[in-house]
């Protein structure tokens, strides 16, 4: 079996990017990939602005102790100024352009107005303070989003920012999904005997859905190699990639395998990996000579859950076009011992806990979904290795991995 980081790297070797682009409103962007670089049409701040609720002066003109100076003009924000004349100062607000002339501000606290407008101030401010220089967040036709940058809510309002109001993203995913197992039975249904509700169709829809793909899904399928067969290649027609859920394993009733292999190729199948063995990559046949990509996950919650988020979420990204696709590894501290080493490497449930440190789920069976509602996230424990409590672990957060 090849070994988890064995196994992402031939996956992600696979994963050439689509390299299709379509233009979007920057308002509609969220969650998308940028295909090209966002270049700056402007300085952020375009021009100098006041950093508080003040008066704008010039520094030289305020020489310690008390001054009193006459108000010369009121700079709300959105409004231009007019120059700041000599030995006057201007009512100022935050946000609001600086007059020439004025080096500094003076905030509202350090000032008190006489009946007759004038304003005391009581500081010597240097020069430049309060002032929000005009580029000193941006330069014009400097970068502020590469492209391949997954764009998040505060990506979106950089972009706009700098005055972009549409942007170049990657098309989305087109992706198949279903589910093998003629035990599976939906959510309203009656449960017949030995059937269990399937569970795994709206995890895996909904991480679809969170990474901004366009999904078919096509249910249920009976356990049989024709019927699996017959998906596939609808499937493979206008898809980029297929995911299943189960019959990716040894069993007399697991025919994705088999249907995989008459239809396509496997290049990758097993892992030592816990929870997430029978993980299995490879390719499955068009019409037109081309083919569309196959990941089968395994059947088990918890397995199928772990492996999207290990393999499949990198995988998808890498298509559109991200390329940094390694996901935060955090060391934190274990307080919890577990005495049983495993030889493969294992995904071990936990949470924070109150102290700062990691307590693991009691109960790490690959069919206990609720160990993935209760944890914060999965420390990655390497093969043969024994957790004691006090060790530093590697920790991957869920907040960096369903999204």
């Amino acid at each position: 079996m090849l070994s988890t980081q064995e196994a992402l790297d031939a996956v992600l070797a696979a994963a050439r990017p689509l390299g299709q682009r379509e233009t979007v409103d920057t308002l509609a962007a969220n969650g998308r990939v940028l295909a090209a670089d966002v270049i700056a049409t402007l300085d952020v701040p375009p021009m100098d602005t006041s950093a508080m609720d003040g008066y704008a002066v010039r520094s030289a003109d305020l020489q310690g102790g008390e001054t009193v100076l006459p108000v010369s003009q009121r700079i709300p924000a959105g409004h231009a100024p007019e120059p700041l004349a000599s030995g006057t100062a201007a009512r100022i607000f935050t946000g609001a352009p600086v007059p020439r002339g004025a080096d500094a501000v003076v905030m509202q606290e350090q000032c008190e107005v006489r009946d007759d407008g004038s304003v005391v101030i009581r500081h010597s401010p240097a020069e430049g303070e309060f002032v929000n220089r005009q580029g000193a967040d941006i330069r014009r036709d400097s970068v502020v989003l590469a492209a391949g940058t997954r764009l998040t809510a505060p990506a979106l309002g950089l972009a706009a920012s700098v005055g972009i109001a549409k942007l170049q993203v990657a098309r989305r995913l087109r992706v198949a999904v279903f589910f093998t197992g003629d035990e599976l039975t939906m959510p309203g249904e009656a449960l017949r005997a030995g059937s269990i509700y399937n569970s795994n169709r709206f995890v895996l829809r909904s991480l679809l859905e969170n990474l901004g793909c366009e999904m078919t899904d096509y249910g249920i399928v009976p356990d049989n190699l024709a019927a699996t067969r017959a998906i596939l290649r609808d499937a493979a027609r206008a898809n980029d990639l297929i995911i299943t859920s189960g019959g990716v394993s040894v069993g007399e009733e697991d025919h994705v395998k088999p249907a995989v292999e008459a239809e396509g190729r496997l290049t990758l199948w097993q892992i030592a990996l816990k929870p997430g063995k029978p993980l299995a990559y490879g390719e499955v046949n068009r019409a037109s000579g081309e083919t569309a990509h196959f990941i089968g996950l395994p059947g088990n919650p918890v397995s199928s859950f772990v492996t999207f988020l290990l393999f499949v979420r990198p995988f998808i990204l890498r298509l559109q076009g991200v390329t940094d696709v390694t996901p935060r590894r955090i060391a934190m501290r274990a307080d919890f011992t577990q005495t049983k080493a495993d030889r493969r490497n294992e995904f071990v449930r936990a949470r924070i806990n109150a102290l700062g440190g990691l307590e693991a789920f009691p109960n790490q069976s690959s069919a206990v979904l609720t160990s993935t509602v209760w944890g914060d996230g999965l420390i990655d424990n390497p093969p043969g290795h024994r957790i004691e409590a006090g060790q530093t672990v590697a920790f991957l957060p869920f907040s960096d991995l369903l999204y």
